[in-house]
């Protein structure tokens, strides 16, 4: 379980920038979301 000021676990993801990786980041601050309902007919 993920839990605040704890490590995030390594991923690599497909995105429309080419491939990301949560390694790429390293030293920076980031912030992640996503929204899976985006472009569903809802």
């Amino acid at each position: 379980m993920l839990k605040i000021d704890h490590p995030a676990p390594q991923f690599k993801l497909k995105s429309t920038k080419g491939e990301i990786a949560l390694q790429d980041y390293k030293g920076k601050y980031v912030l992640m979301f996503f929204y899976p309902l985006d472009f569903t007919p809802v």
